[in-house]
């Protein structure tokens, strides 16, 4: 393996790739087509349940998740992807 390159599960650790739960999971499929980057790979035939094929090429755009019929995909997002929620009213100043 290069030098640059990191372990396999540091690299998992970084990807923080889709989860499909395969018991909720119908296999329509949709995450496969709905996805820009092509990270999921679907044969109906082999398994009914999509794979996470190029977990690295995952941007975390959530449209996997937001179009899942099923409910059946879980993304993590990094913690350079999260935003910290900050209430207007406790930036302003007090008098």
């Amino acid at each position: 393996m290069p030098e640059n390159q990191p372990a396999a599960c540091e690299q998992k650790e970084m990807n923080m790739p889709p989860v499909i739960d395969e018991q909720k999971c119908i296999g329509c499929g949709v995450c496969a087509d709905i996805c820009p980057l092509q990270v999921f790979s679907h044969k109906p035939k082999e398994n009914k349940t999509p794979k996470v094929q190029r977990p690295y090429e995952c941007w975390h755009c959530n449209a996997c998740v937001l179009d899942c019929k099923a409910k059946a995909i879980e993304l993590r997002l990094p913690l350079t992807h999260m935003l910290l929620y900050v209430d207007s009213s406790s930036l302003r100043p007090k008098h």
